[in-house]
């Protein structure tokens, strides 16, 4: 799982656009995303957003984002943006190497959470960041969302088109306890929850009807 975020020496573009290998994003999507990271180039600019749910004990859940009609009111805040199919600076693919030896092991040893383990580290850079730019500021008020959520026009699963049968690593029962379970064991390494909530969504044609992600991991 690890793999994918090396920092390969061959990439020499400050921007790097990832997809899951199962993810069919189109033209204007992806075009429009890269419009929106030159904006917020510190931060993970995806089309995939997630969140954790806390309880008063402090144990943490890992949850879906539900996009709601404006017009019926409420709506929903995102504590991620999932990699899989987001751009990112390639800073990020060397901090992400330089965490601690344990976020490796978990990400080895569940294969999995190695895009929670990136919101993390994003989420603990841009307060660090923050904290040096204006130490003025309290601790909680320099926290910055690690992305931005982009809301896609055509984004396709490509599973659900193919024959063969196979389902990914989100089908299995275990996937969201093991994605719980790494929210808890990361808040157990770094000794904080760094992920702060957001309810930012850029769409290229306004809001046009609303859907929900639950169906991914």
């Amino acid at each position: 799982m690890r793999n994918r975020l090396q920092p390969f020496p061959e990439i020499d573009t400050d921007a790097v656009l990832m997809l899951d290998d199962d993810t069919l994003a189109s033209v204007p999507d992806i075009s429009f995303a890269f419009s929106v990271w030159k904006q917020f180039p510190d931060q993970i600019v995806g089309f995939v957003p997630r969140k954790h749910v806390a309880t008063a004990a402090k144990v943490y859940s890992y949850g879906s984002f539900e996009l709601q009609d404006p017009e019926m009111g409420g709506g929903d805040k995102y504590s991620m943006v999932l990699i899989g199919a987001a751009f990112f600076h390639r800073r990020y693919l060397q901090l992400f190497q330089d965490q601690p030896g344990a976020v490796h092991t978990l990400v080895d040893e569940t294969q999995n959470c190695d895009d929670i383990a990136m919101n993390f580290a994003v989420a603990l850079y841009l307060g660090q960041q923050s904290r040096l730019s204006s130490t003025s500021r309290s601790k909680s008020s320099t926290n910055r969302p690690s992305g931005v959520f982009v809301r896609p026009v055509d984004l396709r699963n490509l599973e659900k088109d193919a024959s063969s049968g196979y389902l990914g690593m989100w089908h299995r029962p275990e996937h969201l306890l093991q994605r719980s379970y790494c929210l808890n064991r990361l808040v157990q390494i770094y000794g904080t929850m760094p992920l702060s909530f957001s309810n930012l969504m850029l769409c290229q044609f306004g809001f046009p009807s609303y859907a929900n992600h639950k169906s991914r991991g």
